[in-house]
């Protein structure tokens, strides 16, 4: 299992900061995690659309933050952080009043050295898909998952 893994962020090829010293043991157990939500085990299961399906029980909670840290503990050269918000869409009604309709998603933010920053809004899915393959590319660098 990886475990002692640092990302490495980059933007259109560019160096971006590197993240996350020791992080592969919770990138693997959120990949389970999200794929256990998806299939509705656990509180998830309240939600209808699997797209809308998260690990975490709280509506607005963080999922992971990983800074990058110097020998003497100072933070600088990036960070990626995933926090899940829930957001009211307005559904149109057509023989009837429209209605809210609550979806989650997962902000993933990433932060550069220099500040600037990224973000993109991930449904569960693409969580799902996003952490497992950071997993399987550390798994392929450590020359396979044992």
């Amino acid at each position: 299992m990886p475990y002692e893994i640092t990302l490495e962020l980059a933007r259109d090829g560019t160096p971006y900061g590197t993240v996350g010293e020791r992080c592969g043991w919770l990138l693997r157990r959120l990949a389970h995690g999200v794929d256990e939500a998806r299939a509705g085990r656990g509180q998830a299961a309240r939600w209808p659309d699997p797209d809308d399906r998260f690990p975490e029980e709280e509506p607005d909670s963080e999922l992971f933050a990983f800074r990058y840290r110097t020998r003497s503990a100072l933070v600088g050269g990036g960070e990626l952080r995933c926090c899940l918000r829930t957001i009211p869409l307005w559904v149109p009604g057509r023989d009837r009043p429209g209605r809210w309709r609550l979806t989650r998603r997962a902000f993933v933010e990433a932060w550069g050295a220099e500040g600037v920053g990224m973000r993109a809004v991930l449904t569960s899915a693409e969580l799902a898909r996003f952490v497992h393959a950071l997993v399987d590319e550390a798994d392929g660098c450590l020359g396979g998952p044992e």
